[in-house]
């Protein structure tokens, strides 16, 4: 058995320990927020925090994981708080939606690291990829995002 430490709770998974973490934490653990995009680590759709920092879930075995702390998208806040989030209703950034869990958790942990990013920063560190083109209003939140942070 695995216990695993997501969004400050342990969850018992028995199954095989090759399993991606993306299905574990929608399947056994039951939150649906992280999404599947392309299966290969590309599209960042199930994106979480591994230990504080962006980790691409579809391609994490549960068994490289053990006594590491995950957070999901349920786990950035429970009532939708969070200046990322905030930022994103603010600046209406998703259209259709899909990425938007993924790409909120890559803003979360570029924040995290760099609080006033420039352009070329967002750029460079938000990897994810919406569908939708909505990549101005990302930046446009993120810099929204950055005024709340210390």
């Amino acid at each position: 058995m695995i216990k695993l430490k997501i969004n400050g709770g342990t969850i018992p998974f028995e199954g095989d320990p090759d399993t991606p973490l993306l299905w574990v934490i929608r399947d056994t653990a039951g939150l649906k927020g992280t999404k599947f995009g392309c299966g290969k680590g590309l599209c960042g759709a199930c994106s979480i925090h591994l230990d504080g920092n962006v980790m691409r879930s579809c391609v994490l075995p549960v068994s490289a994981i053990a006594n590491m702390s995950i957070t999901t998208i349920e786990g950035i806040s429970v009532d939708g708080s969070h200046p990322v989030q905030q930022a994103w209703l603010k600046e209406a950034v998703p259209q259709c939606g899909y990425c938007q869990s993924g790409m909120i958790m890559a803003a979360v942990d570029l924040l995290n690291k760099n609080s006033q990013p420039t352009d070329a920063d967002i750029n460079q560190s938000i990897t994810n990829i919406c569908r939708c083109g909505t990549y101005p209003r990302i930046r446009k939140a993120i810099h929204n995002a950055s005024s709340f942070k210390k």
